[in-house]
């Protein structure tokens, strides 16, 4: 397991993305951040067993969904807020109905949050979702259900990312 190049090559290949799921995930990148390291520190530990039967990606993935649901997470240290303290900064935080919506899916439940980023950032079927989650195809649908009602809401219908037809909540 030691200096397994393959280990260190798919952390480099694959590691923004990873952020970049746990940012849609949680929110944040700090919280991001946590949740990519630590699902690939529990990778380094199963790589042995996972670099040939099962594709590493898919681990790592369903490990930072389940971490975010996990009760321990729910235990944070600090709220982070849009507004930043005074001074320089240079990424420009979402305007308008962008940030209206991120803010909406700050305020959904864990669980929440989770079905939508696996349906709509994923991709993933309900029945896919529900194997990566630990729950029944049935909660899937209905969380998914109450967090559309409740990102439709609070984000205008027009001009916002909602309007697509997409995203209009009809389950798979």
């Amino acid at each position: 397991m030691d200096g397994d190049p393959r280990y260190a090559d798919f952390v480099a290949e694959r590691g923004d993305a990873l952020l970049r799921y746990g940012y849609v995930l949680a929110g944040n990148p700090h919280d991001a951040a946590d949740l990519a390291q630590e699902a690939l520190l529990r990778l380094r530990g199963a790589w042995p067993r996972l670099r040939a039967k099962e594709s590493p990606e898919s681990y790592v993935r369903t490990t930072m969904a389940r971490l975010h649901l996990s009760s321990r997470r729910l235990r944070r240290r600090e709220l982070l807020a849009w507004d930043l303290p005074e001074g320089t900064h240079e990424d420009a935080l979402p305007r308008g109905d962008e940030r209206s919506l991120w803010l909406a899916l700050a305020d959904l439940p864990r669980k929440q949050r989770a079905v939508l980023v696996l349906r709509y950032y994923e991709q993933l079927s309900d029945a896919e979702i529900a194997a990566v989650l630990g729950i029944s195809r049935g909660t899937v649908r209905s969380q998914a259900s109450r967090a559309l009602d409740k990102l439709r809401a609070r984000v205008p219908a027009d001009g916002a990312p909602f309007g697509n037809p997409h995203l209009g909540g009809s389950a798979r």
